[in-house]
């Protein structure tokens, strides 16, 4: 009775362990710094979005690929495509990003 309650007492906690190997995280790090990220519709037309990365002042490096990142799961989600058209985005020339309280902000248009 002792023995094939600890076999019991065993399996269930191999189980057990062997589900938590199989969480999957969908967080991926960006010059080595986990940013939140959101991407949300401008108005009612879902093409236009905007994304807004924090704590931007981690790595605006960082932020910005992270922010580059949640634009093309956007597209992808909605469209089925990967294609931005940046307004604000990621890349721009002047090194001048929209920051507000500490969340980098880039808008841009998904694309056929």
């Amino acid at each position: 009775m002792r023995l094939s309650l600890w076999l019991v007492s065993l399996l269930t906690a191999t189980l057990i362990l062997s589900g938590c190997g199989s969480i999957r995280s969908d967080k991926v790090a960006f010059a080595g710094v986990y940013f939140r990220s959101s991407a949300k519709a401008v108005g009612k037309q879902r093409d236009f979005f905007q994304v807004a990365v924090s704590p931007a002042s981690k790595s605006i490096g960082g932020a910005r690929e992270a922010g580059r990142y949640e634009a093309t799961r956007y597209c992808i989600k909605n469209f089925g495509t990967s294609n931005v058209e940046w307004v604000q985005g990621p890349n721009t020339m002047d090194g001048t990003y929209a920051i507000e309280n500490n969340k980098l902000i880039l808008r841009g248009t998904c694309k056929p």
